[in-house]
């Protein structure tokens, strides 16, 4: 008979928890470390998913870390299971990962006493409640917890591969697991016992083994540095040990659910569970997209901005279905806010901005909402009643990029409903689009970054020369061709080259890495680009001459005309942020740049267009920053020191405990490791070439300094002189000669769109001889050739209006690759239960299509005009049966 569960005896407080845990480390010899941005340091991460994350570096041997051990309390966001939010117990998009780490100090033996210590002696938990986890080949593990702990035998449960082995990547450092789970119910007994069953038992520790490195072919070595890197979710022991159902009604998260409900009139305890699962909701993604905000995120379409508007999105539209009327995403924030800001005080540093940016985005869904909500219930309506049951890729797209319904979102309602969404479809019709907007992130070569991270413990890192040095003597540490390392590499061949030492700027803070040469005797390799992989410069160049191996030396010599326009375009970016900060918005932040040889790019959070007058105003305060000759002052000093004194940080990047300061006293001070002028006459001119919107509250100006500007102000010059030839005008005439022709223009193709209406009519009334009868009504369905969309719309009515009791079909293709059809239904007709809008979005899709409108009179368009006939031919057969009846 299984014996009664001993039951939990301590509460504790989210906070509490959180603090226990720290100070239980710090007192083992554990530097309590900050936690990291959610947007993280690794470009191959999106968003920060881990604990280990921001140590991932000193894992694979890339940095040397400060402290042979560490805690911390690290935000993380996941959203690969965002549709189980809210519907289970433990599900969330943000949570904390309480972790402890060790460097190369102690090993599995360690790990496991104070994790054993802290689960059952400062939080208290029963032991005869706890069941453990191993990987199935680590008997050490296992031998550790049965001998030394005195966890029975049969409460170690050895697992597969997939739940407790854990990897970087393919290749790289990676180790067997040991996790702890707590058992809700104890009473079932220990015969059949199942960790995958989530009703009774929870993981809420794991301890992750570093000690193999893993090569291409799966090989695993023991690593020279075996490390510690575990996990336990703050979440999870809340709900242990405040003894609640689920993650949500602890501390942590309850208040914020609480505030939606009273914003809705509800009580959360007495709510069904439907409304409980959208409170849930709110309560989750309010959470995480205040955290977000606080990091420098805002929204927009790709990448992190699209994830928090897809956020904000959903807890809108799960605040509309528990009955909030109007903006409330603020008030919840609030609550939020107040239980962040103490562990994470950014949150309320950040407040006013969060809520802006929370205000922004839910304003411009709320604005188009409604009407998308109207045009998705008709979609849903005319679906469920077809065949497919599907959503087509057209109308999701309209959703989406009309009425800013994320994708996900449509197939979450149409889900609801029993449909799918065509999302082959969907993303054909994003194409276009999603070149347009392509995320700029910038990473290294995957590859080449694989090829590294096996190297790294056997070669040295780089060390850059180049805030001095525009060439050195080095030695060639690493060679890699196609990402394969390599021992030699001769003419002809692409390759990356890993050096010693370097003079090389590598790709950083948005500044491209530089150009230049490698040398040596009868040597000579072009270098076409550099980039950073930790401490490692990587040179990606093509050997023009002769051979180099491994262990060579070689001559590294930078581009310095190159390296000097850069060093413009990069002072003139921190003097344009300067500029828009004191003409603009003092609150105004980088959101991501790009410095290039020829250009510079600013992306900055301004929750509106610049005038005209602004951007003039920006591009003469820069220009006489230049012209009166600003010393510049590069000094290195602790990172605290720094933000005293007023240096500009970028949100989301992750700096260092001593950081480099670049000053150009009484007009910018930022923190910056890229190169720049050391006096701002040196730049020349500048020159704003746009200002566009690249996001809901990013803007972007992209403009030219130095040699750019002449370059600039050439290309335009030839451009204004031929036009004057063309036109036979001064330049100062060109505006007046071009408005004198684009009204001429106009007026002429109003001229012509009438006599294409009045061809269509004519053409029309010759149809009315082939209307056919069916039953009592008449119809025609037909093909006007070249016909506009409007005017056949013009066509369609007058026809109806002569042949009475009736419908018409038109269909016609005015341009290559576009098809317009429009119906026209008498009320005789949809007294049948046809409506024109309904028919013509069927009949549009088989061109490729979509569309819709009254029931009397609609429209529709298609991308297939050699499949009209085809549509007509449906249409007319679909009106015969549904009328001929």
């Amino acid at each position: 008979m299984a014996k009664s569960p001993t039951p939990v005896s301590t509460t504790m407080t989210g906070a509490e928890i959180r603090q226990t845990f720290l100070e239980f480390y710090a007192a083992r010899g554990h530097a309590i470390k900050p936690s990291a941005s959610l947007v993280p340091e690794d470009p191959t991460v999106l968003l920060t998913i881990a604990g280990m994350l921001q140590f991932k570096p000193i894992f694979l041997g890339q940095r040397q870390s400060d402290v042979d051990r560490a805690t911390t309390s690290q935000k993380c966001i996941r959203t690969n299971d965002i549709e189980n939010v809210g519907r289970t117990a433990r599900h969330h998009t943000f949570f904390e990962m309480l972790g402890n780490f060790s460097f190369g100090d102690y090993f599995k033996e360690q790990a496991i006493a104070w994790a054993w210590e802290l689960s059952t002696q400062v939080f208290k938990l029963p032991p005869d409640r706890l069941v453990v986890s191993v990987f199935r080949e680590d008997d050490e593990a296992f031998a550790i917890w049965r001998d030394q702990v005195g966890i029975p035998a049969h409460r170690i449960q050895r697992m597969d591969e997939a739940d407790n082995f854990w990897a970087l990547g393919p290749t790289g450092p990676c180790g067997p697991c040991s996790e702890i789970y707590y058992d809700f119910h104890p009473e079932l007994g220990d015969d059949h016992i199942d960790l995958e069953d989530d009703s009774r038992f929870i993981e809420f520790y794991n301890l992750v083994f570093m000690q193999y490195n893993r090569d291409a072919e799966g090989t695993l070595t023991p690593l020279q540095n075996q490390n510690i890197d575990t996990g336990l979710g703050l979440e999870r022991m809340a709900q242990i040990l405040q003894r609640v159902p689920n993650n949500y009604e602890t501390d942590l998260i309850l208040p914020i659910i609480k505030t939606a409900a009273d914003l809705a009139g509800l009580d959360y305890a007495k709510a069904d569970e439907k409304t409980k699962v959208s409170l849930k909701v709110i309560g989750d993604h309010v959470r995480a997209v205040v955290h977000m905000i606080a990091d420098g995120i805002t929204a927009s379409n790709v990448g992190r901005g699209y994830i928090l508007r897809r956020l904000i999105r959903r807890v809108v539209r799960h605040g509309r279905l528990i009955g909030i009327e109007g903006a409330f995403i603020s008030k919840v924030a609030e609550a939020a806010i107040q239980l962040a800001e103490a562990p994470f005080p950014n949150t309320r540093q950040r407040e006013a901005q969060i809520k802006a940016e929370l205000d922004r985005e839910e304003a411009r869904f709320l604005e188009t909402l409604e009407r998308g909500e109207k045009l998705l219930a008709d979609i849903l309506q005319r679906e469920s009643g077809s065949k497919t049951k599907q959503i087509s890729g057209t109308d999701a797209f309209v959703l989406y990029d009309t009425y800013g319904f994320p994708l996900e979102l449509t197939q979450e309602v149409a889900e609801e409903q029993g449909l799918t969404v065509d999302v082959a479809g969907f993303e054909t019709a994003m194409e276009e689009q999603r070149q347009r907007s392509k995320d700029a992130h910038e990473t290294i070569d995957l590859t080449v970054q694989g090829s590294l991270d096996s190297l790294a413990e056997h070669i040295h890192s780089t060390e850059f020369l180049g805030y001095k040095d525009t060439s050195s003597t080095s030695t060639v540490e690493a060679l890699l061709v196609g990402g394969e390392s390599v021992e030699a590499i001769a003419a002809g061949q692409e390759a990356q080259v890993v050096l010693n030492q370097t003079p090389f700027y590598a790709e950083s803070g948005g500044q491209v890495g530089d150009r230049g040469y490698l040398s040596g005797d009868d040597l000579v390799i072009r270098v076409h680009d550099v980039k950073k992989d930790g401490d490692f410069f990587v040179h990606f160049g093509k050997v023009e001459r002769g051979t180099l191996k491994v262990g060579d030396q070689v001559t590294a010599q930078i581009d310095r005309a190159c390296r000097r326009r850069a060093q413009a375009n990069h002072t003139a970016t921190h003097l344009l942020q300067a500029a828009l900060k004191k003409l603009v918005d003092p609150d105004i932040s980088q959101a991501g740049s790009l410095v290039a040889f020829d250009r510079l790019r600013f992306d900055f959070n301004c929750p509106r267009a610049l005038s005209t007058d602004e951007v003039q105003q920006v591009e003469a305060q820069v220009n006489s920053w230049i012209a009166e000759g600003h010393q510049g002052d590069v000094t290195v000093m602790p990172l605290e020191e720094a933000k005293a004194k007023g240096a500009i940080a970028m949100f989301g990047e992750k700096y260092s405990a001593d950081v480099r300061v670049i000053d150009f006293p009484g007009v910018s001070m930022e923190l910056c490791g890229g190169t720049h002028v050391s006096n701002t006459a040196e730049i020349g001119l500048f020159k704003i070439i746009s200002e566009t919107g690249v996001a809901s509250g990013t803007r972007r100006i992209e403009a030219v300094a130095g040699p750019a500007v002449l370059e600039y102000l050439n290309v335009r010059d030839a451009v204004v002189r031929d036009l004057s030839e063309r036109f036979k005008a001064k330049p100062e005439e060109l505006s007046d000669r071009v408005t004198t022709l684009q009204s001429d223009l106009k007026t002429a193709q109003k001229e012509l769109e009438a006599l294409k209406s009045e061809l269509a009519v004519l053409k029309s009334d010759q149809l009315l001889a082939e209307a056919e009868a069916v039953g009592s009504l008449k119809i025609i369905v037909a093909e006007l050739e070249g016909v506009s969309a409007e005017a056949l719309k013009t066509a369609a009515e007058r026809l109806l209006q002569k042949l009475g009791a009736g419908a018409v079909v038109l269909g016609s293709v005015p341009e290559p690759e576009k098809v317009s059809l429009v119906a026209a239904f008498s009320p005789e007709v949809i007294e049948q239960k046809l409506q024109a809008g309904k028919f013509i979005g069927g009949i549009a899709k088989i061109a490729g299509g979509g569309g819709g409108g009254r029931p009397n009179l609609a429209q529709a368009g298609g991308r297939d005009p050699g499949k009209l006939p085809e549509a007509l031919a449906a249409a007319k057969q679909q009106l015969v049966d549904a009328l001929g009846a």
